[in-house]
């Protein structure tokens, strides 16, 4: 058995042997290691050295430069690098198109780095997404799904299209809101079936948002004790952006399924459905929601307004 610090320092100096021996690919690698264990700083030098010959250095650099990762934050810098990897013809840079296009998007919806523009941030989420090619970026299509149910008027079609494409090539985003849109019969006809197959199954791959959508349909469907169970498992989750992390779903999406679960709990305990009576409670849980009820059923343009991160 070794310690994750003995790994470490083994892959390390194995790296550091491929170096001196003239690997150019060990370069990026070790770079690489460092990125992945936070040490940004470290990244940073080591990717710098070999920008101009390899273009996942080159990326990775546009990620700490836009985010200021152990340097100082530059979005203008990292705009600059995924867009020359966008524009290279080297098949080199192929593989890392997709992720670029899409970061790239999402710097233009933004505004940050570059000019605002929601136009040429959805013809490059188009060119990420690539028809809903599973080899594309899956996050593109998602957030094609949740910029058509947010434009004015709304798309909800293309909204359900794109969200399909990404939940069948893995999105655990998508999946929760396809549910959402088959129960409530957005962009699509309303099936029930369908509906629960796709929030139950999100909810067991993780997704919270799911998971308070099927509190609220147990609890309409008086279907108390179910409801009361799930709610306060849903509820007691209280670090969204570890959440976030671990199930790669956007923040408000989770905090909208803690919001719902902790709503409808409360309204068990209030009225005492499904499990004992308990005011005093009810009103703890009452205070933490902070909408005061139930969330809006649908999507919001602060689900685009989230925080940017460039990841691959």
């Amino acid at each position: 058995m070794y310690s994750h610090a003995a790994l470490f320092k083994k892959a390390e100096e194995l790296l550091a042997k491929r170096i001196k021996e003239g690997d150019p690919l060990a370069y990026f690698l070790k770079g690489q290691l460092y990125f992945e264990e936070g040490w940004y700083a470290d990244a940073f030098i080591q990717f710098e050295k070999i920008k101009d010959t390899d273009f996942q250095a080159m990326y990775q650099l546009g990620v700490i430069h836009y985010d200021g990762l152990g340097t100082k934050e530059d979005p203008e810098k990292g705009v600059e690098y995924m867009e020359k990897i966008i524009n290279s013809t080297s098949p080199k840079a192929r593989h890392l198109k997709y992720a670029a296009a899409y970061n790239l998007g999402r710097a233009y919806f933004e505004g940050y780095g570059v000019k605002h523009s929601a136009e040429e941030a959805e013809r490059l989420w188009l060119i990420a997404a690539d028809h809903g090619n599973p080899k594309a970026s899956v996050k593109a299509q998602s957030t094609l799904g949740m910029l058509y149910s947010t434009t004015n008027p709304k798309d909800l079609k293309k909204a359900f299209f794109w969200h399909s494409e990404a939940c069948g090539n893995g999105s655990l985003e998508s999946q929760g809101v396809l549910g959402v849109m088959y129960l409530h019969g957005q962009g699509i006809h309303q099936n029930t079936k369908a509906a629960l197959e796709c929030l139950k199954e999100a909810a067991e791959r993780g997704s919270v948002y799911a998971q308070g959508h099927l509190v609220e349909y147990y609890y309409k469907r008086k279907m108390y004790a179910t409801a009361a169970t799930s709610a306060k498992r849903v509820a007691e989750n209280d670090n969204v952006d570890l959440l976030a992390k671990i199930t790669d779903c956007l923040p408000v999406y989770i905090a909208k399924g803690v919001a719902m679960a902790t709503f409808y709990y409360a309204r068990c305990l209030q009225y005492g459905l499904g499990m004992q009576q308990d005011q005093a409670a009810a009103k703890k849980y009452y205070s933490r929601v902070s909408l005061g009820g139930p969330p809006n059923l649908f999507l919001e343009h602060k689900i685009l307004s989230e925080t940017l991160h460039l990841n691959p």
